[in-house]
């Protein structure tokens, strides 16, 4: 990862429409959604939710696969997981206590939780 990908996977997520895509789109991993039920669940037509979704396959975070006549769509976890880790590289100039509070912040939400019965 470098600068220039790190740019292209920010300014995909800084718009509205394709940050709420692409969280429900993690939501759904490893699933993923097909294009048309992403549109209607973001209420936006489909050739919108087409263009957004060409945006954030550009910049490597969406992927898609063709089933039967759908396409359906995965967020990329890994190149995510890279841009983050362009961003915290040297995190706090080598000291690791600063960002230890990052790092406890960010690991709650990947912990799995137990289902209740």
């Amino acid at each position: 990862m470098d600068n220039t990908e790190t740019i292209a996977v920010l300014a995909a997520l800084a718009q509205p429409t394709r940050l709420q895509a692409f969280r429900l789109l993690v939501e759904a991993e490893p699933v993923g959604i097909a294009a048309g039920d992403l549109a209607r669940r973001l209420e936006i037509p489909q050739n919108t939710m087409s263009a957004h979704l060409n945006t954030l396959t550009q910049a490597g975070i969406v992927t898609g696969l063709r089933q039967g006549r759908s396409i359906i769509y995965r967020a990329n976890l890994e190149r995510l997981r890279a841009a983050m880790l362009f961003l915290l590289r040297d995190c706090c100039g080598g000291n690791p206590d600063l960002c230890t509070p990052l790092i406890e912040d960010l690991a709650p939400c990947c912990e799995t939780h137990p289902t209740e019965t």
